[in-house]
């Protein structure tokens, strides 16, 4: 019996002690970003971005543009949906390309210009403006670099192209910039 005892001991004991030392589980990633585009502020213009990460290599977000100073941008506002695909060895950051969908507003200018033929003059009459609404899809791509506290440094470009209002100067629109945030 104290043999059995002395087994059931020994056997117990190596079982135990055989285990690997596991590293404690992290606490689950920070799932969400908030960015402004550094860019346009200078530019005349607030972009803010939200991406929620769906995983360690890819997410989803949304960017907002606002437009305060005419100069600058033809562009009003827009509100762009996208997806991302990362391709970085840390969470979620490195190089990326994603697709996009954007609402935007943008300025047209239209002059009234005619030629008078029993003249052989040209008139060029008062132009007017006007704001056109349309939808693009598009592309792009960047890198987004991370620090170990959370901060986010992103540069980024994309095109796409205006669906429905073919016949304006505004078929091509652009998106891009340097990003700054957090991750949290």
């Amino acid at each position: 019996m104290k043999k059995n005892l002395l087994i059931c001991f020994c056997l117990l004991s190596i079982s135990i002690f055989s285990q690997d030392n596991e590293a404690p589980i992290s606490p689950i990633e920070d799932r969400n970003e908030l960015k402004i585009n550094g860019l346009f502020l200078i530019l005349g213009a607030v972009e803010l971005d939200y991406q929620y990460l769906i995983n360690d290599e890819s997410g989803i977000g949304v960017d907002i543009l606002v437009a305060f100073d005419d100069e600058n941008l033809d562009v009003n506002y827009y509100v762009s949906p996208y997806y991302r695909q990362y391709f970085g060895k840390k969470y979620a950051s490195g190089f990326f390309v994603e697709a996009f969908g954007m609402l935007n507003s943008v300025n047209d200018y239209t002059y009234d210009n005619s030629y008078d033929p029993a003249t052989d003059s040209y008139y060029y009459g008062g132009g007017y403006e006007e704001d056109i609404i349309d939808f693009a899809l598009g592309i792009g791509t960047g890198v987004k670099l991370l620090t170990k506290r959370g901060f986010v440094v992103e540069i980024d470009l994309g095109i796409g192209r205006n669906l429905f209002k073919n016949d304006r100067d505004f078929t091509i629109i652009g998106k891009g910039g340097i990003n700054l945030g957090y991750r949290f």
